[in-house]
């Protein structure tokens, strides 16, 4: 609990320090402007498919945080976002998430999660759906919001593994909230952005997730060598309490490249640095492909 004040601590700094907003009257890309933290205009839409591949050979233990070797096994995750402004003040978005998922184990090379085999080292299927709205809370506030979802899920209650340990997904429900807040240096060539996502789990006392709580919060600084092009890193933390607890830390960097007016594309790099309870210390590799329009 001590590492979850200290975070949360730091997160509400940041964004006080930032808390003021800056004109540029330099034209920008939507890279710049249309950051998580930004709320669409009525009838604008937002479409964004991301996939993150993370692989692991080491887990740590129960009761410390040395890692130790094991099989490998891998789990790929395919996400899409769509939302669209609803609001005449710009402030309130409407959308789903959906999420599809293939997860391999038992020592299988990173990329069979591609097969979509269904056999004994295997697990695939679509594991959740969200309705989520999102809003600016502050009229003068514009890069500051809050996105609240309710992820569904579409697994049996207590089918998260099959009886060869195989993992898919948890089958609890969950409640999330995510605060987003950046703020663009002076020079309008670095951009600060922060996240704080909690979320908490109920509705299947089978699932590892039931009665806890999720805290993960994240900074992450880019920088625009120019208008059609940024580079980032990165650094999150995850802390899950309640009746079951674990936590990571992961360290990453990517870039991103707005390759039409509508068009973006992100590749993104992260590794989990440290973790405890049987938390897996791997990598993940992810793309992401976003069309605003």
């Amino acid at each position: 609990m001590k590492r979850i004040s200290i975070l949360l601590a730091l997160f509400t700094f940041s964004s006080f320090v930032f808390s003021q907003e800056e004109n540029q009257e330099e034209e920008k890309n939507n890279l710049q402007v249309f950051t998580p933290s930004k709320l669409l205009n009525k009838g604008q839409w937002d479409i964004k498919w991301f996939n993150g591949l993370y692989t692991q050979t080491r887990e740590t233990g129960q009761n410390n945080s040395e890692g130790s070797d094991v099989a490998r096994s891998n789990f790929f995750t395919s996400t899409l976002e769509v939302f669209t402004g609803i609001s005449d003040n710009n402030r309130i978005n409407v959308g789903a998430i959906v999420e599809f998922r293939s997860n391999t184990f038992g020592g299988r090379q990173a990329l069979s999660v591609f097969s979509l085999e269904d056999t004994p080292t295997n697990r695939v299927g679509f594991s959740s759906i969200a309705p989520s709205v999102k809003i600016q809370p502050f009229e003068n506030v514009g890069n500051f919001s809050i996105q609240s979802a309710i992820h569904i899920p579409l697994l049996g209650s207590g089918d998260e593994s099959n009886p060869d340990g195989g993992f898919l997904d948890q089958t609890a429900w969950s409640f999330q909230n995510r605060f987003f807040y950046d703020y663009t240096f002076p020079s309008g060539k670095w951009q600060l952005f922060t996240e704080l996502n909690t979320e908490y789990g109920f509705g299947d006392d089978k699932s590892f997730a039931n009665n806890t709580f999720l805290v993960v919060p994240g900074a992450f600084i880019s920088y625009f060598p120019t208008q059609k092009a940024t580079v980032l890193a990165f650094a999150q933390h995850s802390e899950r309490f309640g009746d079951f607890e674990q936590d990571n830390t992961s360290l990453g960097f990517g870039g991103k490249y707005q390759l039409t007016d509508v068009i973006n594309l992100e590749v993104l790099y992260s590794n989990i640095v440290r973790g405890f309870n049987f938390q897996g210390l791997g990598e993940t590799y992810s793309f992401g492909i976003r069309a605003l329009f």
